[in-house]
């Protein structure tokens, strides 16, 4: 299939130069899309129908069998060899049980090791003789070493995971997924089902998936492009806020306050004070003739615009038009005949211009957010009513900048700026939005991902026990209607697949303490795994405990307190052991990644040494915070966790 694209001959079938380039620049995207994936298997199962799908059954077609994988793949004859994993024809593939055959007579799963076809397991579903049974094959590829970034699950995608992937696009999703339920494979597998499904559409469009971090994207970067999909873009919320350059940091109490929604409404003020209502008429002069708009009509034309409520930068344009209009009217009753032309050049009249900046001055947003964070009175005078005097002096400057340029904003002043942006001018809105830990953004940062899906969709993946900011979220709902998505629907994972029974269950006595209402995950894994618990005296011990888990097969990763991080590494170092830090991809070679706490989010490896919890509790400004980061921190393991301590346990893991 790569190589028919590559043989194409364009030269006699563009018009111009410009046809051209981009259907070059299509079929080189086709051909990435078409690249060999090594010990990637083209496909990974096989469905027998008991009838042609679509056909009538009571007429006794005659059954179909499909080879299922990652991409569709067809002969030189263009048949299909393998049918693709999205299409309604391989959804048995997922959803039939021996309850429910959906018309399989037979499912067979096939097994790889580096590539090469090493198993099959077969599920006669339609015979009754046959009893049900958990599947192999199923269970060691969830439990195989994970090595590199992270990987896509086509071939492991459960039933409760396939209703969230095939989801309509119309509707905002939020799934709410303890450690190791897949919510977050669920969430990407989701953005190419719909890709699948809605191409065209997304094509014009677009889609965004949106992490916590840098190292995180940088992880699940090439799950997409595995599936066939080139076309997706990865940010942060910092990357989407990105007006002026983060150089300073704010106090968990200051952030707080710049989080908080009220924020939004005191910009809003701030904004719409810089109208003020005319006093004056506005004179024009054509040829020979003045015409009058007197201040009460232009009172009446800036009111309406204010009650309209539209953006500020709209509302600017809009209004020399309206006075325009107003100066028409006039003309027309006089007996001239005025056209579309003229009122653009009365628009354009210098009167009209100086009326409209004295009336509607522009407003750049930075400035504004710069003088509610400088000017005490200037906030005091918004925030009335919102923010008490105290939250006031926390979010106030100590040393105010003069400057834009110069100011040391912070990230939640950035998040203000880009509040402040919508504004005065909309936001340009996307097709569909992933939004992956969705629990620790504040309900402004909410409100920024929801400008860039207004009138598209969303998917919001998170897990409410692992909210690990001081303003994490309460509740799903809550969270929901800071995005503008009231109405989306919150489905939940319990079911674990990465963790281990004895580490989710030893994680699981934090969540009375940091999510009370929550569910604890249950895990399905076969494996019971590794898991200990040691009592150390010297950092060599807690390296000696990482050479012990590298003997095994796959990834390791050494999780620790951020302060904690630079000895560990010269201990490390010592020790003559190599390692990597957060987001760097592991190679056979070298297999250890040290990990700060705060980067530790999103990531999984097959062993974890977690090192001093006492330490990743204190590390954060309030305990509850803290138990929830070392909450994350024990469920990062695949198949094994030492936890090493000199300092005594949190009581909570008594």
């Amino acid at each position: 299939m790569r190589e028919d694209v590559e043989n194409l001959d364009i030269r006699d079938v563009t018009a111009n130069w410009v046809n051209a380039e981009v259907l070059a620049h299509q079929i080189d995207e086709r051909i990435k899309a078409l690249a060999d994936l090594a010990h990637t298997p083209l496909f990974f199962g096989r469905l027998d129908y008991l009838h042609s799908p679509g056909a009538d059954q009571a007429e006794g077609a005659e059954g179909e069998r499909f080879y299922i994988g990652r991409r569709h793949v067809h002969d030189a004859d263009g048949d299909p060899m393998v049918i693709d994993w999205r299409a309604p024809v391989s959804q048995p593939f997922y959803r039939a049980s021996k309850n429910d055959p959906m018309d399989i007579s037979l499912r067979r799963r096939f097994g790889y090791t580096g590539g090469d076809l090493t198993a099959y397991e077969d599920e006669h579903l339609s015979d009754p003789t046959e009893a049900a049974a958990t599947s192999k094959l199923l269970q060691q590829e969830i439990e195989r070493p994970r090595v590199g970034p992270m990987r896509d699950i086509v071939a492991t995608i459960q039933p409760e995971q396939d209703e969230i992937v095939r989801s309509d696009l119309s509707g905002t999703l939020c799934v709410q997924g303890g450690p190791g339920t897949g919510k977050t494979a669920v969430g990407l597998h989701r953005v190419a089902y719909l890709l699948y499904a809605h191409r065209e559409r997304l094509a014009r469009t677009g889609t965004l998936v949106i992490g916590p971090n840098r190292s995180f994207l940088h992880y699940i970067e090439q799950v997409l492009p595995a599936l066939g999909e080139l076309e997706v873009k990865q940010a942060t919320v910092d990357d989407l806020v990105a007006h002026v350059e983060v150089r300073g940091t704010d106090d968990a109490d200051a952030a707080v306050v710049k989080g908080d929604a009220r924020m939004a409404e005191i910009l809003r003020r701030a904004l719409r004070s810089h109208v003020s209502l005319p006093t004056e008429p506005v004179v024009v002069v054509r040829g020979s003739r003045r015409w009058r708009v007197p201040a009460y009509e232009l009172e009446a034309i800036v009111r309406e615009l204010l009650d309209r409520d539209i953006r500020y930068g709209a509302a600017r344009d809009a209004l020399p038009q309206r006075i325009a209009h107003a100066v028409l009217v006039q003309m027309e009753r006089s007996g001239e005949a005025p056209d579309d032309r003229v009122q653009d050049a009365v628009a354009r009249n210098a009167a009209v211009k100086a009326a409209v900046k004295a009336i509607w001055p522009p407003v750049d947003p930075a400035k504004l957010v710069l003088r509610l964070l400088a000017d005490a009175d200037f906030l005091a005078e918004h925030a009335d009513g919102l923010l008490t005097e105290e939250e006031q002096k926390k979010i106030l400057w100590a040393r105010p900048a003069r400057a834009v340029k110069s100011a040391k904003w912070s990230a939640a002043d950035a998040v203000l700026i880009d509040e402040a942006t919508d504004l005065v001018q909309r936001t340009h809105s996307l097709g569909h939005v992933v939004l992956d830990e969705a629990q620790d953004l504040s309900p402004m940062q909410y409100r920024a991902v929801g400008r860039r899906c207004t009138t598209g969709s969303a998917t919001v993946l998170g897990d409410l026990a692992q909210g690990t900011t001081p303003w994490a979220t309460r509740s799903w709902g809550e969270a929901l209607t800071h995005l503008g998505k009231p109405e989306a629907a919150v489905e939940e994972l319990t079911a674990g697949f990465r963790v281990p029974t004895d580490v989710i269950a030893y994680a699981s006595r934090l969540l009375p303490h940091i999510a009370p209402g929550l569910a604890p995950v249950a895990s399905v894994r076969e494996n019971p795994g590794v898991f200990e618990v040691r009592a150390t005296t010297a950092d060599s011990e807690v390296v000696a405990a990482c050479e012990e888990l590298l003997r095994n097969e796959g990834s390791t990763g050494l999780i620790a307190a951020d302060a904690r991080v630079p000895a560990l590494a010269e201990a490390l170092t010592a020790a003559g052991i190599g390692y990597l830090g957060p987001g760097e991809e592991t190679t056979h070679d070298t297999r250890l990644t040290l990990v700060p706490a705060s980067l530790a989010k999103g990531l999984e490896y097959d062993y974890v040494v977690l090192d001093e919890p006492q330490a990743v509790v204190d590390a954060e400004p309030d305990e509850r915070t803290g138990l929830r980061r070392l909450y994350v921190s024990l469920t990062r393991a695949v198949s094994g966790l030492i936890v090493t301590h000199k300092s005594p346990l949190p009581p909570q893991l008594s």
